[in-house]
């Protein structure tokens, strides 16, 4: 029996002589709320996201699915990365142009191996345009949480508009709950009780972010 079944277990045994609600959940909570501010179009929702990872000190880049091979191989170049950890679900075309040396994500990794690794390329499952946030959901083209959690340099890439929801109430529609969610708004950052903010402490101290569309 794992934690979490136990932990779940204890929980049930302490609810079993309550009285069931008399009215369900899904009914009980109002979501009257707005579900997100204003109207935009798809170009639009983007360029919010564009500005509002900007924002969070994120470098953004934008260009065609034929150039982003070119791209990244240019964004880990000059970083000066030597080796790159690659999700297995990623396409192999992607860093087709970077000579960094391949690093597979493996389960047996330590966090010392992990910390070693110059950068990391990934997929994402959603873009949130309003809070400029990236969310991972541990799928083949992103990996093992913690591949974005340990390296200094993420690359996380976007594919736009398909890619892009207005609001966090729309992600929530689209991402499945039961899979692992990673939720980023820009680099790894956090400040003490004098406001002095350090970068790189939860998660990697630079994060660039690679819009790929149609047109640039």
């Amino acid at each position: 029996m794992s934690s979490r079944e136990r932990v779940l277990g204890r929980v049930r045994r302490a609810l079993a002589g309550l009285p069931a609600d008399p009215v369900p959940y899904e009914e009980a909570v109002a979501r009257a709320y707005l579900r997100q501010h204003g109207e935009r179009s798809p170009e639009r929702t983007v360029e919010l996201l564009a500005e509002n990872l900007a924002d969070y000190r994120a470098l953004v880049h934008r260009c065609t699915a034929g150039e982003l091979p070119a791209v990244l191989a240019g964004l880990l170049a000059a970083r000066g990365a030597r080796t790159v950890l690659v999700p297995p679900g990623l396409d192999p075309g992607w860093l087709a142009a970077s000579d960094a040396e391949r690093v597979a994500d493996r389960a047996e990794s330590t966090p010392a191996e992990l910390d070693r690794v110059d950068s990391v390329v990934t997929g994402c499952a959603l873009a949130v345009a309003e809070t400029g946030t990236l969310v991972l959901d541990g799928s083949a083209d992103q990996g093992r949480r913690r591949i974005t959690l340990v390296p200094d340099h993420h690359v996380c890439v976007v594919r736009v508009p398909d890619q892009v929801v207005a609001s966090v109430p729309l992600a929530l529609e689209r991402l499945d709950p039961t899979r692992p969610l990673t939720w980023i708004s820009g680099p790894s950052a956090t400040s003490d009780i004098e406001l002095d903010r350090v970068e790189g402490v939860h998660g990697p101290r630079t994060l660039e972010v690679v819009l790929v569309g149609e047109s640039r």
